[in-house]
């Protein structure tokens, strides 16, 4: 049985290389950064480093791998829908400041992230 991360990277993935054919840079971005949302979701929390020998200290093959998190799909999505309210409000912001070509692209973005929770 395969993780919904993992299940969400294959369609994410998926995606992507159909947007890059497309030359589709909103949608490429979109994508991307849905992928590192992911990516950055799944790192471990890590403990404050102590004080001691260097004798206590892992060493050998594999000493400094640490097992990643385990996304549900309730929290991908909420990862991807948060994505997409932060560039809806970068998006205001860009307006209010004058770059409203910016902000199409960027709302254009959240649209995309949208799409993906639409068809979840």
């Amino acid at each position: 049985m395969t993780e919904p991360a993992q299940q969400w990277r294959a369609g994410l993935r998926s995606r992507l290389i159909a947007a890059r054919k497309a030359k589709d840079n909103v949608a490429v971005a979109a994508l991307r950064s849905a992928l590192s949302a992911i990516d950055n979701a799944e790192t471990p929390d890590v403990p404050l480093p102590r004080a001691g020998a260097i004798a206590d200290s892992a060493h050998g093959l594999g000493a400094a791998e640490v097992a990643r998190r385990h996304l549900t799909d309730d929290e991908i999505q909420e990862l991807i829908g948060t994505e997409a309210d932060e560039r809806r409000a970068a998006a205001g912001q860009l307006r209010a400041a004058g770059h409203g070509d910016r902000a199409a692209q960027v709302e254009a973005e959240a649209a995309v992230l949208r799409a993906l929770l639409d068809s979840a």
